[in-house]
């Protein structure tokens, strides 16, 4: 592996940070919406702290809400944020009262019809966003952008039930949404020029690293995300406990390994009790309420500080699930089972056309999912692995499923060289009527 100096790395990803504000495509002259107004579907943790963003840059936000509890709740804990940063001396605590001022919370749709932004932060369920887009195609005002929060669904289906699918667009902010940089800006099939360019104006007001997209499930960092947790779930089956690659992951760089980062969001997304998914084993966790962090235990039990703590109760569920016995793997081979799909998942992504540049997957990973700067960045990291080494991996793992077979253009680099940071597929492109 050839290790590039510290000083190389800073200035690549300088350099990238920088590339990602760049949208060759829309050329000069796109007019830009003004933005004096933003409404927020959804007071919970997500749609407080993308209120918060606004507020903070001095925007007024209508926050909406169904019940009169949850909206107290939501203003409640925003409050309590802006407190706690006001008592670190991050601000004056003038500052708290006149950002909630801000604020202003409503309980029905309707008093978003006067907002030039309204983003949609409810959780991921298809039928309820159209539900809710539907609604606004005739409460929003002419010219609003209708953005969606959804990190993964298809935002071209949300924008077919508009009349206006010129004006959507998906503002997908990362958890904890008034603390996370980074801002994937979705551009669906048929948004205009004129809202990617106000967005991506707007992501630069609210203090954000903006990187345009397009639409395929899980964008750019979730998809890449979905390769490597699909693969931890996959040695589990191999006989590789939880802690055992997420040790590997944290050697790497990650500060959350696999089985960390899904008890930090919560084994019961997208999970009801008595349902039978395709993961058995989060299944039965979740069936005992071995729900994540929040319940004190999951894939890990937790001590009262939520130190993750290995846990027999876990190893015993998938033993009994795989009917595998515990195995050692070395941390190189859990990285490369873990790490080079991410890869390979990046290299069809820049095929499909669904981001610009390779150097914006290396942005959206080091500001979104705590990729390990000094590895500069999944494309970045590629380089320094090599293309031959990468695709024999695939190779392996493709013979075994499907959908980690080589990318085209992997097998081509690694038969004819060429360095992945410098891959161009022509860009996004979408196919706007």
């Amino acid at each position: 592996m050839t290790l590039p100096s510290q000083e190389n790395v800073t200035q690549y990803i300088a350099q990238a940070g920088a590339a990602a504000w760049q949208v060759p495509q829309l050329g000069e002259g796109i007019q830009r919406r003004s933005i004096l107004k933003v409404g927020v579907i959804g007071a919970g943790t997500m749609g407080g702290g993308i209120s918060m963003n606004f507020a903070t840059a001095g925007i007024d936000v209508t926050i909406v809400e169904q019940k009169p509890e949850a909206l107290h709740r939501g203003l409640g804990v925003v409050r309590s944020n802006y407190q706690r940063s006001a008592d670190k001396g991050r601000f004056p605590q003038t500052e708290v009262e006149a950002r909630m001022r801000r604020l202003n919370g409503q309980l029905s749709l309707k008093a978003l019809n006067d907002c030039d932004l309204i983003i949609e932060a409810v959780f991921e369920n298809m039928d309820l966003k159209r539900q809710i887009f539907s609604s606004l195609d005739e409460i929003a005002k002419p010219g609003a952008i209708l953005a969606t929060n959804t990190s993964a669904l298809d935002i071209d289906e949300i924008a077919d039930v508009t009349k206006r699918p010129q004006d959507v667009i998906g503002l997908h902010f990362f958890s904890p949404a008034n603390v996370m940089k980074l801002l994937e800006i979705v551009r669906a099939e048929k948004t205009s020029d004129e809202v990617v360019a106000t967005s991506m104006d707007l992501a630069k007001k609210i203090n954000k690293i903006a990187t345009l997209v397009g639409v395929c499930p899980g964008f750019v960092g979730n998809r890449i995300l979905f390769a490597r947790q699909v693969q931890g779930q996959k040695l589990l089956y191999k006989g590789v406990m939880p802690w055992d690659t997420d040790k590997a992951m944290n050697a790497f760089g990650f500060k959350m390994g696999n089985f960390q980062m899904s008890d930090l969001a919560g084994l019961d997304i997208g999970w009801s009790k008595g349902e039978k998914t395709d993961n058995p084993i989060r299944d039965a966790l979740c069936e005992m309420d071995r729900r994540g962090q929040k319940t004190k235990s999951g894939y890990y039990d937790y001590d009262a500080a939520r130190r993750p703590i290995p846990s027999d109760i876990t190893a015993n569920i998938i033993k009994d699930i795989t009917g595998v016995e515990p195995t050692h793997m070395s941390h190189d081979q859990i990285t490369e089972t873990c790490i080079f799909p991410m890869i390979n998942e990046a290299v069809k992504i820049l095929e499909e056309n669904k981001v610009q540049r390779p150097s914006d997957i290396d942005v959206v990973w080091l500001n979104g999912y705590g990729w390990p700067a000094d590895k500069g960045g999944p494309m970045y990291y590629a380089d320094m692995i090599g293309a031959k080494e990468i695709l024999k991996k695939m190779e392996e793992l493709g013979a075994d499923d499907p959908a980690y077979t080589p990318a085209a253009t992997l097998r081509h680099m690694a038969k004819n060289g060429g360095k992945f940071i410098e891959i161009d597929t022509g860009g996004l492109k979408t196919t706007r009527s």
